[in-house]
């Protein structure tokens, strides 16, 4: 079983509408409901692929009750920390030409009591884990160095852990020697101290560089030109894509085919091609210490 947490999931509310105008009430035609909040994505996309997969975090209210059923309708099972406050909402409003209109409410406040039980959750949860994948931003109230409890705890437990984090709460997990670290990091930014992981992905051209205590890897499918950074739906995929090969053990050849192929093939809201990713898998080019 593998087990993504997701401490500050939000529920994205899509509008559909003709037209918006300021100051006006303006008639919605459709409205969805999708989860948001990276280790959710990625669970979603192990599921896809017939992993065994737990979506844990903190979720509350309404706002988390909706946020379960629609992983559930995905075949995600969830085990989320329940809170006081409402999980966070992303209203998204979408007229008739395309443009797009967003409100993002701020993360709830998480206590102390509530991060006790957090705690106790997740390592409950170790037990029968075959990797855990710590994803995204921390909500008001959790201290920078949650993501080094939760992997300490991990690790305590044999249970290698994936890390996606960026800032404080990146440099507190490495720390904990998480199996494999994936830096949230601006273009141009400085890279944290990374002596204490097991290995560090990094994007390149074309796909990923990967440092590894053997060596250096290095795997794409051919020449990217330079421009914006990938969207969140590449992200999401890459950092699924290394999972399995993680938790299984798998060869660095076979884990970094997989994940490269899977973050090339799904589109900007993070669904996964599927044939597109059987079409990438020969596709993908490996160098490194022994490739």
């Amino acid at each position: 079983m593998i087990v993504t947490v997701t401490l500050n999931p939000s529920l994205h509310v899509r509008y559909d509408s003709e037209r918006v105008e300021l100051g006006a009430s303006n008639r919605v035609n459709r409205v969805r409901h999708q989860v948001g909040g990276r280790g959710l994505a990625v669970a979603r996309l192990l599921r896809t692929f017939g992993h065994d997969v737990v979506a844990a975090g903190l979720a509350g209210g309404s706002a988390g009750d909706l946020i379960r059923t629609e992983l559930a309708k995905t075949g995600v099972a969830t085990q989320f920390t329940r809170i006081n406050a409402e999980s966070r909402r992303v209203l998204q409003i979408t007229d008739a030409a395309g443009v797009q209109t967003a409100f993002d409410e701020p993360p709830p406040y998480i206590t102390t009591e509530e991060l006790g039980r957090l705690a106790a959750d997740y390592r409950a949860l170790l037990d029968g884990a075959t990797a855990v994948v710590l994803c995204g931003s921390l909500p008001a109230g959790l201290p920078a160095e949650t993501y080094g409890s939760l992997t300490s705890y991990a690790v305590e437990a044999g249970v290698p852990v994936i890390l996606d984090a960026g800032g404080t709460p990146l440099r507190h997990g490495i720390a904990r020697g998480p199996a494999l670290v994936i830096p949230d990091i601006a273009p141009g930014e400085p890279l944290p101290e990374l002596a204490d992981a097991d290995s560090v992905v990094l994007p390149a051209d074309g796909g990923v560089r990967v440092l590894t205590a053997a060596g250096e890897w290095l795997a794409g499918v051919g020449a990217r030109q330079a421009g914006p950074r990938p969207a969140a739906g590449f992200r999401d995929a890459l950092v699924a894509g290394f999972v399995p090969g993680i938790a299984l053990a798998w060869s660095w050849p076979d884990m970094l085919r997989h994940a490269v192929a899977l973050a090339a093939a799904v589109s900007r809201d993070g669904v996964p091609d599927l044939g597109a990713y059987e079409a990438l898998l020969p596709r993908v080019a490996v160098t490194g210490p022994r490739a």
